[in-house]
């Protein structure tokens, strides 16, 4: 009990911190119209260069070896429902574009109490078959600092898509249907 009020506690520091900077993020408005936060002419972060340990084969990857592919990546924890439903939703959409081979998932599990361990079982149980790691914390903070500190709260359903530029856009916060995030990924995939 005191872990959780300790995590809740970290939580409201971090969103109070967030919102007191005046972090501002785009936002897709609309699933086919997604906006870019980073002008094209920006180097990519610094967290696309930091390993990451993929829970169910024990390989490493970093986001730049996904360089002129497209990447859908969301923060997620085990313990969180509405991470499962949106993981369905990601099966379901790679499903309907037929499994393409330039479109990459990443599922980062944000909670510091979590392994890899109980990651690889859970990625299992649930039937996911992509990439899932545990955030590393300095790949945590990097995305509540760049993104928002919501990208640290997986009920929100926090999602990036990442084009072939390495370009990062915003979806908006909420579990995200098949059919939404197949419109927010097709234009990047056309490209």
């Amino acid at each position: 009990m005191n872990l959780l009020r300790t995590m809740m506690i970290s939580l409201a520091f971090i969103l109070t911190v967030s919102a007191c900077a005046g972090t501002q993020v785009d936002t897709v408005s609309s699933p086919a119209a997604p906006t870019e936060i980073f002008p094209s002419a920006v180097a990519t972060p610094d967290w696309f260069d930091m390993e990451l340990v993929d829970a169910q084969t024990g390989e490493t990857f970093t986001m730049n070896d996904y360089a002129g592919k497209v990447v859908l990546l969301e923060t997620m924890a085990i313990w969180c429902p509405n991470c499962v439903v949106q993981g369905n939703e990601i099966r379901n959409l790679h499903k309907l574009l037929g499994n393409p081979d330039d479109l990459i998932s990443v599922s980062l599990d944000v909670d510091i109490n979590e392994d890899n361990a109980a990651l690889k079982e859970y990625a299992y149980g649930y039937g996911f078959d992509w990439h899932f790691a545990i955030a590393p914390l300095e790949v945590a903070r990097a995305l509540g600092n760049l993104y928002t500190a919501q990208y640290l709260n997986p009920p929100l359903a926090p999602m990036l898509i990442i084009d072939r530029k390495g370009n990062v856009h915003h979806l908006e916060y909420g579990i995200k249907d098949a059919a939404t995030l197949q419109a927010a990924v097709e234009p990047y995939l056309a490209k």
